[in-house]
């Protein structure tokens, strides 16, 4: 049985955010800035309202007669009574012998071609301990992307109004990047084990160290964008802010329309479909705070069972990570040319070519986590290095088939293809491999 550290990580970034926060807005209390406090308390206290929420519902407290508990939930106190609740069940585990316990099979990872599967019981408290984690690990995404990051990306536009750091809000900023980054990396984990749940998998050290680069980068990078873009720029930092939050959100629901699939009813037995509706706007509500900072790692579908799209598609990672350093770089540019004095004492070239290069580096551990780290990576049908060539390809056939609509017209005397003549034999050129079946692969 694994120490429940992950338990431990989750509820020490959560209450020493939530206490470097509260010691802030006192701090803007007493300098008579209401709105900066203002602020401040509300991206503390509302993902701390979501994670008391979200304990509650993996936990079915509702259901069971535990008044105590839902009491130190309403206080706020709920993630601190779960763990020692968690280290409670670790250290009694072993003293007593346990009534029942689930057998589950697992597969192991292929080697030579072979995949074996493995039996493990797993017992009551055990079981127990792995509900804690997952109630957890989720906690942690909403406290990283609902609270975390709208709190760092606040702090920082203070910083730069202000021209300093005080150690209070240098504290804060601090605790909030290692919390978006954790929320990330739980993203990553999550997205694995959803993905392969029909295997043990094994992250090691390694993948994590590579995951923490990748998304330090990342997140890093993203919110200095946002920040030096609002600075400048104040009334259109809403609309680029409302974009990406509806396109991420409303995305789920288009293609849920388009499947033509029944509403989703097995989310939880005891919700109505009003609470499931809410449960699924939450969702698709989170996932779009995910995406604004970050790659989410999975794609959500709601006429999906496990409201996950378990397929793999380098073709969707590409665009998003495409799509992003553009749309950076039009930030970047933007802020160069409408800088205001405050900031005279930065070279801007320079931290503009910082920022496309910590970007850059977030994309390349990125490729090295997929290629070299990842622990389900013997299941891939393409690699990281072969999917990034035939995303290439692909915008390769596809800007040459435009260059031949456009000149195809001019040049009567090119004698014409028929199907049977053509490349592929069917109207395409042919390739190597399959690029359909690399963007869409399902490891």
């Amino acid at each position: 049985m694994r120490l429940p550290s992950s338990v431990l990580v989750s509820v020490s970034l959560f209450t020493a955010e939530t206490t470097a926060a509260l010691y802030l807005s006192t701090t803007y209390r007493s300098a008579g800035d209401k709105i900066w406090q203002g602020f401040t308390l509300l991206f503390t206290l509302l993902p701390s309202v979501l994670v008391q929420l979200t304990l509650i519902f993996i936990h079915r407290d509702l259901s069971r007669d535990r008044p105590l508990v839902l009491l130190l939930h309403i206080l706020q106190l709920g993630p601190i009574i779960r763990c020692l609740e968690a280290f409670c069940i670790y250290g009694s585990a072993g003293t007593f012998e346990e009534p029942y316990v689930t057998i589950t099979r697992r597969k192991q990872m292929p080697r030579g071609g072979r995949s074996e599967e493995v039996e493990q019981e797993v017992g009551q408290a055990e079981g127990k301990l792995i509900t804690h984690r997952a109630a957890f690990a989720r906690t942690s995404v909403i406290q990283a992307f609902l609270g975390s990051a709208p709190q760092l990306t606040l702090q920082l536009y203070i910083c730069v109004l202000q021209q300093g750091v005080s150690i209070g809000r240098g504290t804060l900023m601090v605790i909030s990047l290692l919390s978006i980054v954790y929320g990330a990396l739980r993203c990553n984990i999550l997205a694995i084990k959803i993905r392969y749940d029909d295997y043990e998998v094994d992250v090691r050290p390694g993948a994590y160290l590579c995951i923490f680069l990748w998304r330090s980068f990342e997140i890093a990078t993203r919110v200095t964008v946002l920040v030096l873009f609002s600075s400048v720029l104040q009334i259109w930092v809403l609309p680029v802010v409302l974009v990406n939050f509806l396109l991420f959100t409303l995305h789920p629901w288009a293609l849920f329309w388009r499947s033509g699939s029944p509403f989703p009813e097995n989310i939880e037995k005891t919700l109505t479909r009003v609470g499931t509706t809410m449960v699924l706007a939450l969702l698709t509500f989170l996932y779009a705070g995910i995406n604004m900072f970050c790659w989410s790692a999975v794609q959500l579908r709601l006429c999906d069972p496990d409201l996950i799209d378990k397929a793999h598609s380098w073709r969707r990672v590409a665009g998003y990570y495409g799509l992003r350093f553009l749309e950076n770089g039009a930030l970047t540019l933007l802020w160069h040319a409408y800088q205001t004095d405050v900031y005279r004492a930065v070279d801007e070239p320079v931290l503009a070519l910082l920022l496309m290069v910590g970007y850059s580096a977030a994309i390349f551990f990125m490729l090295m986590f997929y290629q070299f780290c990842h622990p389900c990576r013997r299941l891939f049908s393409a690699s990281a290095s072969q999917g990034a060539c035939e995303c290439c390809g692909s915008s390769c056939l596809l800007l040459r088939g435009h260059h031949a609509a456009q000149v195809g017209p001019v040049c009567d005397k090119q004698p014409h293809l028929t199907d049977a003549d053509s490349p592929g034999g069917d109207g395409t050129y042919a390739t190597n491999g399959d690029l359909s079946q690399s963007f869409s692969s399902n490891p």
